[in-house]
């Protein structure tokens, strides 16, 4: 089946843009767009796509606030929602986070990483612009808030969670401990029930919190 791609810009060129890009992907389909925060938020509801790719600035609501709507801590099924923006900024990178983007991505990366990001969202894992990766995940260890109790993981769940904190996909964490791909996502499944965690975005902000990844 196509992953459905749900547009949110507010710039038409950049719209217009990204749909080239992904409509040449094979399984890719675009199925709407939006040019404010609030038809995004109301096109996602109507047509539940698998990604909804979001800007941050846009009008009459933005993307962050439109984020936290449709992927937000309170949103009972809540919408995978890739952030693309120009701004390599590190609080909209955190608020964005915070809010339930699963990834966050700039519009200069490419189309090749485009892509790669829309199918790791539909996938449930998450992408972020390597050029801000790690430095982006550090700072939630630096923020001085006090850091959340550390629940009895195995071994192996230490060992997945910190990959995933690290950026791995599935097939990568795979590889370095030499498991099962289905072995991996039971672990992080073990993981994000215990640490409460919806996605591994979360899990990856939670490493970082809790001290667990330095």
């Amino acid at each position: 089946m196509s992953v459905r791609v749900l547009l949110a810009d507010d710039q038409a060129l950049v719209r217009t843009g990204f749909r080239l890009i992904l409509e040449r992907e094979p399984g890719v389909e675009v199925v709407g767009e939006a040019a404010d925060g609030k038809q995004a938020v109301a096109l996602a509801q109507e047509l539940r796509p698998d990604v909804t790719l979001m800007d941050i600035r846009m009008p009459l609501l933005d993307g962050l606030a439109a984020t936290r709507i449709l992927a937000g801590p309170d949103v009972a099924n809540p919408l995978r929602v890739l952030v693309v923006t120009t701004f390599d900024l590190d609080e909209l990178v955190h608020e964005a986070l915070r809010s339930g983007a699963c990834g966050f991505l700039l519009k200069d990366a490419g189309p090749r990483l485009l892509v790669e990001a829309v199918h790791a969202a539909a996938n449930g894992e998450s992408l972020v612009s390597p050029s801000i990766t790690t430095r982006l995940l550090a700072q939630f260890s630096e923020q001085g808030r006090a850091r959340p109790a550390v629940p009895a993981l195995t071994q192996r769940e230490i060992d997945v969670t910190m990959a995933v904190a690290r950026g791995r996909t599935n097939a990568e964490i795979s590889k370095e401990l030499m498991i099962s791909l289905s072995t991996v996502k039971s672990h992080l499944t073990a993981v994000q029930r215990k640490i409460t965690a919806r996605n591994r975005t979360e899990v990856a902000v939670w490493a970082w919190e809790s001290g667990l990844v330095r």
